[in-house]
């Protein structure tokens, strides 16, 4: 009598594979950027760079996706400017892209009573609407393929109110709900749309945080894992994200913040 046993590596193999997949990351020349572009090409992507101060030349992104093996190509966009969004939104709906990682972000820190209009429309432009302009068109081209993964990064504030970061909260609050929304309407048609929410991240944005002996101990003392975050591992979240390893996943926002949200 023979039983028909599958391997454990066949459960395994290619799961979290992107060979021949071609990805945009946004906000890609530094930081958790850099992480997730490095990290999706070591899986076998091909990347597009997006930045408001990407290199054509030499850069640490380029290096890290070319030295993967994979192509990378680099365009500048300011995402406080509408055209120029609209601009890439129809450069990049034009090319096959499989996987659109929403990266990019700034932030304004000014007591509510204090936080201009300008402030506010700033953030709300580059986190928030940028995101949803690149996600319609990109969306839409993924929609007639019948395939697409797209990753939005949120934010611990997508669950909580901060401090000093009206603008900011209710874009990462905004985030989420988008995240939610295209979810619904997309899953049908083959297009995953999924968040990550990173806790406090090792970054040069948050060198002074750790810089200061008594606050970073509070923040410490705070998260379950005793430890901040590595780029690096907001990278692996966003890699099983846009892998096959996700295809059941719709709508969900991932904290990856060493439990901070649990306590």
């Amino acid at each position: 009598m023979s039983t028909n046993v599958t391997s454990p590596a066949a459960f395994t193999e290619g799961l979290f594979a992107l060979d021949g997949q071609l990805a945009v990351v946004t906000g890609a020349n530094q930081g958790i950027g850099l992480a997730i572009a490095g990290t999706l090409a070591g899986a076998g992507a091909d990347i597009v760079g997006v930045s408001y101060s990407m290199p054509q030349g030499e850069s640490d992104v380029r290096t890290a996706v070319e030295s993967a093996g994979r192509r990378f190509t680099a365009l500048q966009a300011d995402f406080s400017d509408r055209a120029a969004v609209a601009a890439l939104a129809a450069d990049l709906a034009a090319r096959p892209v499989d996987i659109l990682v929403n990266n990019g972000g700034t932030i304004r820190r000014t007591p509510a009573a204090q936080h201009s209009d300008d402030d506010f429309d700033h953030v709300m432009d580059v986190n928030l609407r940028a995101a949803w302009v690149l996600s319609r068109e990109i969306g839409r081209a993924m929609i007639e393929r019948g395939h697409g993964k797209i990753v939005n990064t949120a934010s611990m504030l997508s669950f909580q109110g901060g401090i000093n970061v009206p603008g900011y909260t209710a874009s990462k609050s905004a985030i989420a709900g988008l995240t939610r929304a295209l979810a619904n309407e997309w899953a049908s048609a083959g297009i995953n749309v999924n968040a990550v929410a990173p806790g406090y991240v090792a970054t040069a944005n948050t060198e002074a945080i750790r810089d200061d002996a008594e606050r970073n101990a509070s923040i410490l003392a705070r998260i379950p894992a005793g430890r901040w975050a590595q780029a690096s591992d907001i990278a692996g979240a966003v890699l099983f994200l846009s892998s096959r390893a996700a295809d059941y996943v719709n709508g969900a926002v991932l904290p990856v913040d060493g439990g901070w949200l649990a306590r």
